[in-house]
This record gives structure tokens, sequence and C-alpha cells, in this order.
């Protein structure tokens, strides 16, 4: 299953809606990405699943301020 590493998000349950209204069962998924990140505090890369959104908000924060946020430590990945 598709999660990521430092959020924990995963598929989402959903519907198909047809044109007469009927619902049947689907998964949303997540757009998840293995990425090798380095980490300036440990000097070394880590491998990690981020979903896109977590990629985006990494290169605006900073990997160990994101971590920090979600409550990861990254010396344990």
């Amino acid at each position: 299953m598709a999660k990521s590493d430092i959020t924990g998000k995963r598929r989402l349950k959903a519907h198909n809606v047809s044109h007469s209204n009927i619902k049947t069962n689907r998964w949303q998924h997540v757009n998840v990405q293995r990425r090798r990140m380095w980490v300036p505090e440990l000097k070394r890369f880590i491998t990690l699943h981020l979903t896109t959104r977590d990629i985006r908000s990494i290169d605006k924060l900073g990997i160990s301020e994101y971590a920090r946020r979600y409550g990861v430590d990254l010396a344990r990945i």
C-alpha cells in the first residue's frame, strides 16, 4: 500500500457516481514518490516515500522542520 513515511497519508475510499446516481466503491490513491533526501543534521542521505505535496512542502520548509512538525525522528528512518 502506498503511504507517506512522514505524514502517513494513504489511499481514501470514494465513490464512482454514474449518470443514474448509482454509487460504486473505489479507491483514491495518493501520488507517492520514492526520493533520496539530504539531511544536513545527519550529514547523510535518507530514502523516503513521500507524497508530491510532502515534496513541495519540504522544498519550502526544509526536511528537518517538516519532519519535526509531524513528530518524525529522521535518525530512525
